[in-house]
């Protein structure tokens, strides 16, 4: 059944981990290293089973190879999912048993932060493995990915703007922010500074009541979000909200957000939306800014450059209209053959053999 997953995407390695004086019960995956590396996040979740976590951190690979190919990273897609409740299950122990897991891939895979650790826990690793990113400025990295992360969504929801309206100017465009975590703060902040209107929503009631305070945001309940008008639907929560149910609820032209995997289904809601004349902004790149980032890193940090290739996407998203107007498909299909063509490329290139001293 396993090999049956992996064939299906043409997985490379699945890794399962296991330390019980720890307990933890990690599963690693790699997906692509065809471009370099596997990069990709560390998430931890109370996962109900052991099926649901491979499946998760399965999807979650894959869709790092084609973020980091489309981005122009000369990095493969790998990601790491921990079984088990952040609040409650995190030691020092668990997170420096990973850090030896990750060590003895060799350099094959390079963990970073992703929903469920922070900093800390990087820094942990970083005590068993230098194949860390995103660990504590302190240690020459960048420090917090968020502000950089949403960048690079202010980014494409200029061109995707432009792409609509005609114009990539955000005065007076009503957006409709679905979850005000760190990464949406940092983008409301950068709209309200422009001068956008901002509709917001979280499942946490504190986060919505900064985003009100701090940029006069009018909140809704989260099953409302769908149904305010709007110019832009922006979802930085959870994947798979748009779906069957929700995208007959729509009332805007574009939706361009941070959340993963916001298609259900890739190849029928993205169609749903483009019969509903709803432009649709694929996810991963327009969340690219935070790998982007963590990948400079890896090649002693400079902020700057940093900052320069993010604002990038701009460009990138611009690339997947283009392609998408060209070859009449949907965006999401367009990117995907935006990050595929590049993988293909470099699989030609690499097949001249070379001796390595």
């Amino acid at each position: 059944m396993l090999f049956e997953k992996m064939e299906k995407y043409d997985y490379e390695q699945v890794v399962f981990c296991q330390d019980e004086a720890s307990g933890l019960k990690a599963i690693i995956a790699i997906h692509d290293t065809t471009l370099g590396p596997a990069l990709g996040g560390c998430r931890m979740w109370p996962y109900a089973t052991e099926e649901e976590a491979l499946e998760d951190v399965l999807r979650l690979a894959r869709g790092m190879t084609y973020k980091n190919s489309a981005a122009g990273l000369n990095l493969g897609g790998g990601k790491t999912v921990i079984i088990g409740d952040p609040k409650k299950d995190k030691s020092e122990a668990l997170f420096r048993a990973l850090g030896r897991y990750v060590e003895s891939l060799n350099g094959r895979y390079i963990i970073a932060e992703d929903v469920g650790t922070t900093v800390q826990d990087m820094d942990y690793m970083h005590e068993e493995t230098k194949h860390v990113t995103g660990v504590s400025e302190s240690f020459g990295s960048s420090g917090n990915p968020s502000p950089l992360t949403a960048r690079g969504i202010y980014a494409s929801m200029k061109r995707t703007a432009k792409e609509v309206f005609g114009s990539d100017s955000l005065v007076g465009k009503k957006v409709a922010v679905q979850g005000v975590g760190n990464v949406a703060f940092a983008l409301c902040e950068m709209l309200f500074q422009e001068g956008a209107e901002l509709v917001v929503t979280d499942i946490n009631q504190e986060a919505v009541e900064r985003a009100v305070e701090k940029f006069q945001a009018t909140a809704v309940e989260p099953d409302e979000i769908y149904q305010v008008e709007a110019d832009i639907f922006a979802p930085c929560a959870l994947g798979g909200i748009l779906n069957d149910d929700t995208i007959p609820q729509l009332k805007v032209k574009a939706v361009c957000g941070s959340a993963n995997n916001q298609l259900l289904d890739i190849k029928r809601h993205g169609e749903m939306l483009h019969e509903r004349g709803i432009l649709y902004a694929p996810d991963y790149i327009v969340n690219a800014g935070g790998v982007i980032n963590v990948a400079d890193e890896l090649n002693t940090y400079n902020a700057e450059r940093a900052k320069q290739k993010i604002d990038e996407i701009y460009e990138q998203i611009g690339k997947v209209y283009e392609i998408s107007a060209r070859e009449g498909i949907i965006p999401a299909e367009a990117a995907d053959h935006m990050a595929e063509e590049r993988i293909a490329t470099m699989k030609q290139v690499h097949s001249t053999f070379f001796a390595r001293s």
